[in-house]
């Protein structure tokens, strides 16, 4: 994935996540504007997107790193 879509995939999340948002809700909001974005994708764009925006929202940054770290867990199981 190129750093541009990376950018554009974590700017979505961070319009999009709510403190109930659950990761399945916040893979299925991503891939409305995203499509061909994986799991993978999203995940690494929310951890992206958490250090370059943690001093700018920190409830949102926070929900993406629940999000990331949730989906960055699963993959290694």
């Amino acid at each position: 994935m190129e750093a541009s879509e990376m950018q554009a995939i974590g700017d979505t999340l961070m319009r999009i996540v709510t403190p109930d948002m659950t990761p399945k809700q916040l893979i299925k909001a991503a891939r409305k504007v995203h499509p061909n974005a994986s799991k993978k994708d999203i995940a690494r764009a929310a951890f992206f997107s958490i250090i370059a925006n943690a001093d700018q929202d920190i409830g949102k940054a926070r929900n993406l790193q629940a999000f990331a770290l949730a989906e960055r867990t699963q993959a290694a199981e």
